[in-house]
């Protein structure tokens, strides 16, 4: 099969779907690779050690659109992307469809297959091909954060850890889940004061578990998150519903309980975002201010790292692209029930519930959509 790596175009992209090593097994299975010119550049890929890995180099994005078969991805395709997607071409990436209308439109007038990185499941019910980068997203968020609290940065001028003689920053997490677990990690090695909120009281211990007396866990039926709120130095939003808009968990009125120059860094903002006052930045300016809060709401923060977010993708997404380029989708997707749950766009047909719900769209089976 054909598979094509169109260098990414959103702004602050610096990521790519493959990496060399992983063209080299592609090409070992019998497959034909092209890679853009200097797609993977920024994350430190050559052009030559593509080559050396069997890959072909395409000159431009509209070459690969026009040869291949399957699109390879990072980051849902910008509006001039869409615009060359072709009717049965397959694209493999991170789609985030339910805070994306027009995305989500211009998929379904392509007639082409889409399967998203976010809600491929396995047996647990978990996402393991958004876990890379939500681990990634998660340790960045405390990093960003922390930046964001000094004072030239327009934050309270409060180190995260403390220091002799001065308290630790609070900081509150909601969502135990990957982004809240790989937050913890980095908030509690840099000694602050760290809350979790979670709804999951199994979760929640796990987490205290993991962590010790280095966390204060608490459940998000048996609290006031008001008051929590108004204590935080440093809130990272961590929330997700797969496939689906984040739950607006911090609302306006809410905002002007925090302490001037305190901060949020919303990871949910992929999906909309988990607070009211989240609006969609870049890597370029990262920030702005509402009500004397800081505001950091990246929407690809992965992108800032993408060395180490490519090598992370790409060990989650290959096998799974190796079993699409084998068997060919519809084979791939009918045999496992995990990466089927992958499917939200098909030819038309919108396949995945949230998104079919959010829009207004018929929603499709996707088990019966790949039948046809």
């Amino acid at each position: 099969m054909k598979i094509g790596v169109p260098k990414e175009i959103k702004p602050q992209e610096n990521r790519i779907g493959l990496t060399p090593e992983s063209v080299k097994t592609l090409v070992s299975e019998g497959h034909e690779v092209l890679v853009e010119s200097n797609g993977g550049f920024e994350a430190g890929f050559e052009n030559d050690q593509y080559l050396k890995a069997g890959a072909k180099i395409a000159g431009t994005a509209a070459d690969i659109f026009n040869d291949a078969e399957i699109i390879v991805k990072v980051k849902e395709p910008q509006k001039v992307e869409v615009d060359m997607i072709r009717e049965n071409q397959i694209v493999y990436t991170y789609l985030h469809l339910a805070a994306a209308k027009e995305l989500t439109e211009g998929l379904i007038k392509s007639k082409s297959i889409n399967i998203a990185y976010e809600t491929v499941t396995d047996n647990n019910g978990r996402l393991p091909l958004l876990a890379p980068m939500s681990a990634v997203a998660g340790r960045m968020s405390v990093q960003a954060g922390a930046h964001c609290l000094e004072k030239n940065q327009k934050g309270r001028g409060v180190l995260l850890g403390g220091a002799p003689g001065g308290e630790p920053a609070n900081v509150l997490i909601l969502g135990g889940g990957v982004v809240g677990e790989n937050a913890a990690i980095i908030a509690t090695g840099m000694q602050a004061k760290v809350h979790i909120v979670d709804k999951s009281k199994a979760r929640l211990k796990q987490l205290t578990e993991m962590f010790g007396d280095k966390i204060i866990p608490e459940q998000s039926d048996k609290i006031d998150l008001r008051k929590l709120v108004a204590e935080a130095d440093l809130l990272v939003g961590g929330v997700l519903i797969p496939g689906a808009e984040a739950p607006k968990l911090i609302t306006k009125d809410m905002l002007k309980l925090m302490k001037r120059g305190s901060v949020i860094v919303d990871v949910a903002i992929d999906q909309g975002g988990c607070v009211e006052t989240s609006k969609p930045t870049t890597h370029g300016d990262p920030t702005y201010i509402v009500d004397d809060v800081v505001h950091y709401c990246v929407a690809n923060m992965p992108g800032g790292v993408p060395r180490t977010s490519t090598f992370a993708l790409n060990q989650a997404t290959l096998p799974f692209l190796v079993k699409l380029a084998n068997k060919g989708y519809q084979k791939a997707l009918s045999e496992d029930k995990n990466f089927l749950a992958g499917l939200n766009v098909h030819k038309g047909h919108v396949t995945y519930k949230a998104v079919a719900d959010v829009f207004g769209h018929n929603f499709v089976e996707p088990g019966e959509a790949i039948k046809h």
